[in-house]
C-alpha cells in the first residue's frame, strides 16, 4: 500500500506545490503518493503561483498542472505524513487534528533537513531570489523525505 504523503503551506500556490512536485520528483508513484493543500482557501482551483512555477521549470519540473485546494478535516484521515511549511501552518493543522494518532502524522518540513532554520519562508512578498531559496530548501527536504520513505519500502 502507498504511503500518503501531504505537503501544506497558506493558499497553496508557492512552497507546498514546489514541495509536492519535487517530492513526486524523487519518489516511485507507485509507493508514495503526494499531494497538497493550503490551509488558507484564498487560491482555491488556481494553478500555482507563476513565480513557483518558473522557478520548478528552471530544474526540468512542471507543475504547472496542478491546482489549489484547502487543507480538509479529512486530510488528517487520508494522509501519513503532513508535513507543514511553517509554525503558524503547523498549528492550523494541528488545530484540526482530533486523535493523537493524527497529530503525530504533522511535522514542520524542514525538520527533515540539517538546515538551521526550522521554517520555509512564504517567498510571495518577496523577490524573485526568495522562490530560488525556498526551491532549495524544500528540494533539500523532500530529497531525505524520499530517502527515509524509499528505506520503508526495502
Amino acid at each position: 500500500m502507498a504511503v500518503k504523503v501531504l505537503m501544506v503551506c497558506l493558499g497553496n500556490i508557492c512552497r507546498s506545490p514546489l514541495a509536492e512536485g519535487l517530492l513526486q520528483q524523487k519518489t516511485d508513484p507507485e509507493n508514495i503518493v503526494v499531494d497538497s493543500a493550503g490551509t488558507g482557501g484564498f487560491h482555491i482551483g488556481n494553478a500555482p503561483d507563476d513565480r513557483s512555477i518558473a522557478v520548478a521549470a528552471k530544474y526540468g519540473l512542471d507543475i504547472s498542472k496542478q491546482r489549489c485546494r484547502k487543507l480538509a478535516t479529512k486530510d488528517l484521515d487520508t494522509f501519513d505524513l503532513i508535513y507543514a511549511m511553517d509554525k503558524s501552518n503547523y498549528r492550523n493543522i494541528v488545530a484540526l487534528a482530533r486523535t493523537n494518532e493524527q497529530r503525530n502524522k504533522i511535522r514542520l518540513l524542514l525538520s527533515e533537513t540539517n538546515l538551521e532554520i526550522d521554517e520555509v519562508p512564504d517567498p510571495y512578498y518577496g523577490g524573485k531570489d526568495g522562490f530560488e531559496n525556498v526551491y532549495q530548501m524544500i528540494d533539500q527536504a523532500c530529497e531525505a523525505i524520499a530517502k527515509k520513505l524509499q528505506a520503508k519500502n526495502q
